[in-house]
């Protein structure tokens, strides 16, 4: 009986060290390995000190700097929404501008799609207009939806262009993804240095609603790393970068 009583106060013992450890390790170790850490946007804000190179990441947390305009502007060689030489939003940089060129004319070669350029390069100035008409429509926290503030613009960096195409009668819209033009755009932007900046499926990482017409130039490299592993820029700079840093450095 004295060898029962104390089995069972030893196995008690035990058990309750066993518990007393797992709630010191759930206490310190609160979160799941597979729990998403969503960004906290427009704090702790960065200033880019790259802002010329065709990798810059700018978004709610990185911005350029107010003064910043591109050197290398260039007006561009493609169909045009508006075709205003006057229109700072038909330049890109030199580089961004040739590539869409032949983005462009493989889409027309290949499969006929006649694509429409209707904005690239946005001054500081002209944002601040926008972000300001933006919010004074639908609120702050709508705007922050689908309008970056400025000095957040990618369009600033001059590697930025929304296109179109007539399927969607020249519009800015969700449905340009579900049109062939739009399919072909997400499965052979890569091939020219361009991604899809903010697709569907990254929203709440973004900050921004799908736009599977808003293009950003990276490089060939780049794109074809951010397409082949279905990454966003943010993954690509903050990680990716990161971890190869020691290559050039």
């Amino acid at each position: 009986m004295n060898r029962m009583r104390m089995l069972l106060i030893a196995m008690s013992g035990l058990l309750l060290t066993m518990g007393l450890v797992t709630v010191f390790l759930f206490q310190t170790h609160p979160a799941r390995e597979d729990e998403e850490v969503m960004p906290t946007f427009y704090q702790d804000i960065i200033e880019v000190d790259n802002p010329d190179s065709l990798d810059v990441l700018v978004n709610k947390n990185y911005r350029l700097p107010a003064d910043y305009e591109p050197s290398d502007l260039v007006f561009l060689d493609v169909p045009l929404y508006n075709k205003d030489e006057n229109n700072e939003a038909n330049y890109l940089r030199k580089e961004a501008a040739q590539a869409l060129k032949e983005l462009f004319e493989a889409a027309n070669d290949e499969k006929g799609y006649e694509l429409i350029a209707r904005s690239g390069y946005r001054s500081y100035e002209t944002q601040v207009m926008l972000y300001d008409r933006y919010v004074k429509e639908d609120g702050v926290e709508v705007a922050d939806t689908y309008s970056a503030r400025p000095g957040h613009s990618e369009h600033q960096t001059g590697l930025t262009i929304d296109i179109t195409s007539d399927s969607v009668h020249g519009g800015l819209t969700e449905t340009f993804g579900e049109t062939d033009e739009g399919k072909w755009i997400a499965d052979n932007a890569h091939r020219f240095g361009f991604i899809v900046r903010y697709p569907e499926d990254r929203v709440d990482e973004t900050g921004y609603q799908y736009e599977p017409w808003h293009l950003r130039y990276v490089g060939v490299e780049t794109a074809t790393s951010i397409y082949r592993d279905q990454l966003i820029l943010e993954d690509y700079v903050l990680n990716v970068m990161k971890q190869t840093s020691f290559l050039w450095d």
